[in-house]
């Protein structure tokens, strides 16, 4: 059973967002692996580890855009694939899943394809589900723990806000993990230096056999909110009556109410 990750290239989470000409920018962040797909290709290099098969990154992105793919090889992973094409400029969510979607099943007997939780430059975190449901698949989201594994099925525990439910799935199948799953690998000196060398294929649309999908979300100009002068008061008294009479009157005064 081969397994398939989807990584995202963001911009370093220290990063300042500013709006220039109406257009976001980042600065000269420099661009890195989406922090919570870590945790997905640990979880990947893991099953790969103990069921055999390869495990296969991918990622959306700019001809130049490999730090990603080069991270998650310095990892681990067998073998990396960036989807580039121009058309793909300004594409969305629900366009990013039908492209991943084609890109997945381009690769031969995959059984589990693993997301991190979100990307934490848009921060949906709808991606691995949409993508499942183009590809047909069950997805499982807010994984913390896979309990049972084989070429049947998977059992798996998810986080939720009640605690923890566990969830039983056939494959293929479509699975989003958590920071709780286990803290990621440090690439090796070796992994490193062999991501380097790595030559990335890179597949255009007209490889996927499919066309540009229209996105449905588009962001014709972005406008940074006014910036507003703000003033912190600590009112006093000599009773609680006292400070609630002068509240009202500030609150009054400042036509709040």
């Amino acid at each position: 059973m081969n397994i398939v990750v989807c990584v995202k290239q963001v911009p370093d989470s220290a990063a300042q967002l500013t709006v220039e000409g109406g257009n976001i920018s980042w600065g000269e962040a420099p661009l890195v692996i989406n922090p919570w797909d870590e945790y997905a290709v640990e979880a990947a290099l893991q099953k790969a580890g103990d069921l055999g098969g390869n495990v296969t990154v991918i990622s959306m992105g700019k001809a130049d855009e490999t730090e990603a793919l080069k991270h998650s090889l310095a990892m681990g992973c067998n073998e990396a694939v960036l989807i580039s094409d121009p058309a793909l400029a300004g594409s969305d969510n629900v366009a990013a899943a039908r492209v991943l979607a084609a890109a997945i099943a381009k690769v031969d007997d995959v059984g589990l394809v693993f997301f991190g939780k979100q990307a934490i430059d848009s921060d949906t975190g709808t991606l691995p589900a949409q993508v499942a449901r183009v590809l047909g698949w069950p997805t499982l989201t807010l994984v913390s723990a896979i309990d049972e594994l084989s070429a049947d099925g998977i059992k798996v525990e998810r986080a939720i806000e009640e605690g923890r439910q566990v969830v039983k799935s056939r494959l293929p199948a479509v699975v989003s993990v958590i920071k709780d799953y286990g803290e990621p690998r440090y690439p090796s000196f070796m992994g490193i230096r062999k991501a380097a060398r790595a030559t990335i294929p890179v597949w255009a649309l007209g490889e996927l056999g499919i066309e540009a999908p229209a996105p449905v979300v588009a962001w014709p100009e972005v406008m940074a909110p006014q910036q507003r002068e703000i003033a912190t008061e600590l009112i006093t008294g000599g009773s609680p009556a006292e400070i609630a009479a002068t509240l009202a009157d500030k609150i009054m005064a400042e036509k709040v109410l």
